[in-house]
């Protein structure tokens, strides 16, 4: 089973992310998906993300969970029937699931050039430290992607935006943590980040500042 890497954040959250390499049929084969969620996977047109639905509940298993236990509310979010925090997350042959008895996200991206053509409708403070002729240019971008995504899954609240609600503070890609800021409707909340890259992605998980 690829269990790809688990990083035990601290005493109460831990990260598990997957490495996509089963088939449909042996993925889906030692699962009991509830009806709902046998009823989703079936119904998408992409076996990619049918194998990267199947593999988050395979990290679930991993975690002592079933499918049973997640749930989701009418924004979409995940939640666990024992009232753990979770948020989940997939990208072509990689999935990660983070749970933590606080709130918290993860996202995990493709390195691609395009994000680069994007920056300006998710990136606005940050542009006051990166630099657009530097060689890491699209794997800060895409650091500062990860966050704000993880950010936006916690947060889980209709109308806010990236590029002017997410503030990402300077790092270095040797740092693999750095702080994030949330800025809505007056109020600030301050986020612990941490990321790392691997095989041509990048990962990035949030949890609430202490």
């Amino acid at each position: 089973m690829p269990l790809y890497k688990s990083i035990t954040v601290n005493s109460q959250t831990a990260v598990k992310v997957w490495r996509i390499e089963e088939s449909y049929a042996k993925l889906i084969e030692p699962l009991n998906l509830k009806p709902e969620s046998l009823e989703r996977v079936l119904n998408m047109k992409s076996e990619l993300h049918q194998r990267g639905f199947l593999s988050v509940r395979h990290l679930l298993r991993n975690f002592g969970y079933t499918d049973q236990d997640l749930f989701y509310d009418s924004y979409g979010k995940p939640h666990l029937k024992d009232g753990k925090h979770i948020s989940i997350t997939h990208s072509f042959e990689y999935s990660g699931v983070i749970i933590s008895d606080k709130p918290v996200g993860i996202d995990i991206e493709k390195q691609r050039p395009k994000i680069e053509i994007i920056a300006k409708k998710f990136v606005n403070y940050e542009f006051n430290y990166l630099n657009g002729n530097s060689p890491n240019y699209m794997r800060k971008l895409t650091v500062i992607w990860c966050v704000k995504e993880s950010l936006y899954k916690l947060f889980a609240t209709p109308g806010m935006l990236f590029k002017e609600h997410f503030m990402v503070i300077p790092f270095m890609l040797s740092d693999e943590q750095t702080v994030a800021w949330i800025d809505f409707q007056s109020k600030k909340y301050r986020y612990n980040t941490a990321f790392f890259e691997f095989d041509g992605f990048t990962c990035a998980y949030v949890i609430p500042d202490e």
